[in-house]
Parts: C-alpha cells; structure tokens; sequence
C-alpha cells in the first residue's frame, strides 16, 4: 500500500516538474491543473503519513508484546531455578 502511494505521489512530483521546465521555458500552464496536481499530491502525501503512523504504532505494539513474553519466559525460568534449589 505505502509503495503504491509512492509511486503515485513519484508521479506527481514528475508532472509538477514538467509542468515548472514549461513555466521556466516560458510556455502558459493551466494554473488549476497546477492546484489540482498539488491538492492531489498533498492527499497522497497524507495517505503516506497516516500508513505510516499505524506502521509504527503495529510495531510499538509488537516489540510491547514481546517484551512481554520476554519477561513472562525470565520470571518463567527463575521460577524453575529455585524449585531446582528446594529439590537439593
């Protein structure tokens, strides 16, 4: 999902950068085309954030849990060093 928006936001960059050689060389550009391709951009770019943001909360959330597993596995084994102790 996030690649797509890539290269649909990649796109974006290269019509906007065709569209500034053709102001540079002098040529008209249709001013709403111009917007539109910024507006539609910037929603891409949105898109990409808010992947991005849930990306990262998924990763807080996993590297949480097994934090979790890691302790529980720790508390597991001193557990089972000190039943070793009391059977000597």
């Amino acid at each position: 999902m996030l690649k797509q928006e890539m290269i649909v936001l990649q796109g974006e960059l290269e019509t906007s950068k065709a569209e500034n050689e053709n102001l540079r060389a002098g040529q008209t550009t249709d001013l709403g085309a111009v917007k539109h391709n910024i507006d539609f951009a910037l929603q891409s770019l949105h898109k990409i954030i808010s992947g991005a943001n849930l990306s990262i909360r998924q990763l807080v959330s996993g590297a949480e849990s097994l934090n979790f597993v890691a302790e529980l596995l720790k508390s597991t084994g001193k557990i089972s060093d000190a039943e070793e102790e009391k059977d000597l």
